[in-house]
């Protein structure tokens, strides 16, 4: 019979949560491929029941579609119906008191937290379609190669630095040189953002960290394909308007590094997994804390 959810196996032997070779309930280490506490304290068969990533796409989805409809909600007058990009957007207003980030938040604002919540929030139905999309894809290939609480680690340093990234370039922005350089930042979309939100910083986080996986092993194939998504999003990102490039380099710099410093040929340890959920309660925190605080800017949205 298996395990039940958060159920606790005592008893018996159980599959390492690394490499998937039979281990005793208790050991310490896996003796194959060196994992500490390989069974997760017997916690490891109802957490594998939610899947390679430990369920971790499905709270996004989840999350994301909740907030989005929140957005909706608390400002429904603010609702904007435009083309086929801003069908459904969420108002400014709702978007800030959620957690959006970005230069006006961060400097200007003091709410530095919004780096870790502006990644579960979405200015539209195709922003959120599309997002989702993606996540899914690439999500569960990043847990299969690096461990479900890496993939997650992953995903949330990317969201930290590509929201870093933007806030901070829109920054400095104004005190550059050359009319030019601002010119061509500005229409590539390396300007930064005032406001910016989106999955998209974390997405490329996951595509650095396959990014990287390819390059550790070798695999050519996976490197030319990681290089064609990150030229077609890149392309993407030009053509489009509003598309904050800057956080897409922010994340993928922060996933490809995180990656290099996790090293996916290691196995996945404990501690990473520890380190998943402090991610997932600091987010939960920070949108939470966005929310309660947002609402002294626009009491009445």
């Amino acid at each position: 019979m298996p395990p039940r959810m958060f159920e606790r196996q005592k008893t018996g032997s159980a599959l390492c949560s690394s490499c998937g070779r039979l281990v005793g309930i208790n050991d310490e280490t896996c003796f194959n491929c060196g994992r500490s506490n390989p069974s997760m304290w017997g916690f490891g068969g109802a957490i594998r029941a939610l899947g390679r990533d430990m369920g971790f796409v499905k709270l996004v989805i989840i999350g994301s579609v909740f907030l989005y409809i929140a957005t909706l909600a608390v400002d429904p007058s603010g609702i904007q119906m435009g083309g086929l990009m801003s069908m459904l957007s969420p108002s400014t207003n709702a978007l800030f008191i959620f957690g959006a980030s970005g230069h006006i938040p961060v400097f200007e604002l003091g709410r530095w937290w919004t780096v870790l919540s502006a990644g579960w929030l979405h200015g539209g139905l195709m922003h959120i379609g599309f997002n989702m999309y993606i996540v899914q894809r690439f999500a569960p290939a990043v847990a299969e190669y690096y461990g479900a609480g890496r993939m997650i680690i992953i995903y949330t340093v990317a969201c930290i630095t590509g929201f870093t990234f933007s806030s901070v370039a829109m920054l400095i922005y104004p005190y550059l040189p050359f009319g030019w350089l601002l010119s061509l930042l500005s229409f590539v979309g390396l300007a930064g953002a005032r406001l910016t939100i989106g999955a998209s910083a974390s997405v490329f986080g996951l595509l650095g960290a396959l990014w990287y996986y390819s390059r550790r092993t070798g695999s050519s194939a996976l490197e030319q394909q990681m290089k064609y998504y990150a030229i077609m999003f890149a392309v993407f990102g030009i053509v489009m308007r509003g598309v904050d490039n800057q956080a897409h380099l922010g994340g993928l710099v922060g996933g490809y590094f995180v990656a290099k410093f996790l090293d996916p040929l290691t196995p996945e340890r404990g501690d990473h997994l520890l380190i998943a959920v402090v991610c997932i309660a600091l987010t939960a925190i920070a949108v939470i804390v966005s929310f309660v605080t947002g609402l002294n800017f626009f009491p009445n949205p």
